[in-house]
């Protein structure tokens, strides 16, 4: 895995997907696979956990890790194939530092 936490901001190697702090609101997080939904800030680590796990899109039923895909999903108040399901659609919002990292350089534009 490769969660990086800071105060503001979460964000994974291996998933698009980032945490962030609610503007104006400090004990706020969001998370960019569950748009609108206000987590605390363990909620929204557990939901990064869960992305920056399934994100190689291999997790299902009697996969090793769908256990844990299943337990962290109910902390969500989700069942795991919703939130794999969610977890497969691109970000709410954009991250400019995640959008450079991945650019394609032979690309024009």
């Amino acid at each position: 895995m490769g969660l990086t936490i800071n105060d503001d901001t979460m964000t994974s190697d291996y998933s698009p997907h980032t945490a962030r702090r609610a503007p104006g609101q400090p004990n706020i997080w969001q998370v960019s696979w569950l748009p609108g939904r206000r987590l605390d800030r363990n909620t929204a680590i557990t939901a990064m956990i869960l992305t920056d796990v399934t994100s190689s899109g291999d997790i299902r039923p009697g996969h090793r890790l769908w256990p844990h895909a299943e337990s962290w999903a109910a902390e969500l108040g989700l069942t795991a194939p919703a939130a794999l399901a969610a977890t497969a659609d691109p970000p709410a919002w954009a991250d400019p530092d995640k959008a450079a990292e991945h650019e394609d350089p032979e690309a024009g534009g």
